[in-house]
């Protein structure tokens, strides 16, 4: 039995076929013959590996902190948008009232971690390699929401939508096209871990 159709004459005709780097694998294949037992076998191990794969691409996270939480956290001037050019001293009547950082970042300390952002998926929302992203495990995930998933074991931040046939998916947000939604099928093992409610990176 063989995994692909036998070549016929019209693929053979100059300029028919599939074109080069196109169809399911995006490269080209070849004709294998196998024993008729082992044909689903080999089918199964295929769809496992392109599944995988595709993961692995969309994967996007890389390290998890938990928060320190000091009790004498420090409250920082928060100057209002009428600030001009130029840094006015913390004595003007430009201060509004004071942030404390954690409290703005963190809405249940004892359900918030961080997770280091690596590669482009998610670039269109502002999440960028290397920055930390605030996750919320306490939080109930809504539709068009980003959240940090766990599918087939392995943890992604996308932003969790559903599809035309009530599908769930993680959507990437990259409008290079160089990454593919994630489609939850029954089959997998897919969980939420957490909403992400916010984001900060460092400059210098």
């Amino acid at each position: 039995m063989t995994i692909n159709d036998p070549p016929s004459s019209k693929k053979n005709a100059p300029g028919a076929g599939r074109k080069k780097g196109t169809g399911k694998y995006q490269e080209p294949t070849s004709v294998v013959r196998i024993p008729t037992s082992q044909a689903s076998v080999i089918k199964e191990f295929l769809a496992a590996y392109q599944h995988r794969k595709s993961n692995m691409e969309s994967t996007n996270v890389e390290e998890f902190f938990r928060p320190m939480i000091s009790k004498s956290s420090p409250r920082l001037p928060l100057f209002s948008t009428k600030v001009a050019a130029g840094f006015p001293s913390p004595a003007d009547d430009y201060v509004e009232k004071r942030l404390d950082v954690s409290e703005f970042l963190i809405d249940h300390h004892d359900a918030t971690f961080f997770v280091t952002i690596q590669g482009q998926s998610m670039v269109d929302v502002g999440l960028l390699p290397g920055d930390k992203v605030v996750v919320d495990r306490s939080k109930t995930p809504r539709m068009g929401d980003i959240v940090l998933a766990v599918v087939d074991q392995e943890f992604t931040i996308k932003i969790f939508d559903y599809g035309a046939n009530k599908m769930p998916r993680l959507m990437p947000a990259n409008s290079s096209g160089a990454y593919r939604p994630i489609y939850i099928r029954p089959d997998m093992q897919f969980e939420i871990f957490g909403v992400v409610t916010g984001s900060f990176r460092r400059f210098k």
